[in-house]
């Protein structure tokens, strides 16, 4: 048993600290059931993990050197005329772009060059992630949370990445909690007192969530994107999809109505969205997706 060394209890009074006295305490905690068990990923689950965090990794190197270009155009009153979303015509005005002065120029450059490599090592390390991901044991629900509206690719084999097994968590509930997206409380007697989100656990997992949950400020459809990620999935999964679709959408309606501002409604979403991952991934798992079934 692996225990969290931050939740294992503490006198704040103790001021001696040997082998002996910790080997006693941990004793009757772990009779007293006050210890918390960690999670521990397998080989290939983590040597997994180490790959989707690199690819994670250099996307925002890649954004930062884009936000490094723009502010150095910017320090410059150089101003791009039409949108400035790296698409084919901006990335055309940046390369005939030109400095009058020698020096700017080569920081100009070096710029460019910055993205450039980080772009390549994006698309190295993405198709070595999608490369690997078919033999993964997890890949079942992979495919089955890609079936969700704003769950695509990058937020599915992220958020299983990072959270692993779904079957260790016992009730949605406790993986919303893991999550950080429960609200704090501090009650005493008859009064209750809610808080903002906890923001405990895993960062990274909980900011993939809240992005996906914002897709869901807009009217329940089915895109095109979406039925493509459809191909292949078992029709349980996309029921259980839509169902999620719908109430999701409602439920930001409903927030948006009662005044409520925009991001606690979507991190409200967020929350309820969590506990559709949990339900969906499970039941990937159940049905047993082939493998033979390509990345969406």
């Amino acid at each position: 048993m692996v225990c969290a060394p931050s939740l294992i209890p503490r006198k704040p009074g103790e001021r001696v600290k040997t082998d002996r006295r910790d080997a006693i305490k941990l004793v009757r905690a772990l009779r007293a059931g006050d210890l918390s068990a960690v999670y521990v990923p397998g080989t290939e689950d983590e040597a997994f993990r180490d790959l989707a965090r690199a690819w994670a990794g250099t996307r925002d190197d890649l954004r930062q050197a884009r936000q490094r270009l723009k502010s150095f155009l910017l320090a410059h009153g150089v101003r791009y005329t039409g949108s400035a979303n790296w698409g084919p015509a901006h990335r055309r005005w940046l390369s005939e772009y030109s400095f009058g002065n020698e020096w700017q120029q080569l920081a100009f450059d070096e710029h460019r060059r910055t993205i450039e490599d980080r772009l390549a090592q994006c698309d190295r390390l993405e198709a070595a992630l999608r490369e690997a991901v078919v033999n993964w044991r997890f890949y079942p629900a992979v495919l089955g949370l890609q079936a969700m509206r704003g769950v695509q690719f990058v937020t599915a084999v992220g958020m299983l990445s990072e959270l692993g097994d779904l079957s260790r968590f016992e009730h949605p509930r406790r993986l919303m909690a893991w999550l950080g997206v429960t609200p704090s409380e501090h009650s005493s007697g008859g009064k209750r007192r809610l808080g903002g989100i906890t923001k405990t656990g895993n960062s990274y997992a909980r900011k993939l969530l809240i992005e996906a949950a914002w897709s869901y400020r807009h009217p329940a459809r089915v895109s095109r994107d979406i039925q493509c990620r459809h191909e292949g999935i078992p029709k349980a999964l996309i029921d259980r999809a839509w169902d999620a679709q719908i109430r999701l959408c409602r439920r930001y309606r409903k927030l948006a109505a009662r005044g409520k501002h925009v991001n606690i409604a979507a991190v409200a979403v967020a929350r309820e969205l969590a506990g559709f991952i949990w339900d969906i991934g499970r039941l990937a798992m159940s049905l047993a997706v082939p493998h033979s079934e390509q990345v969406a």
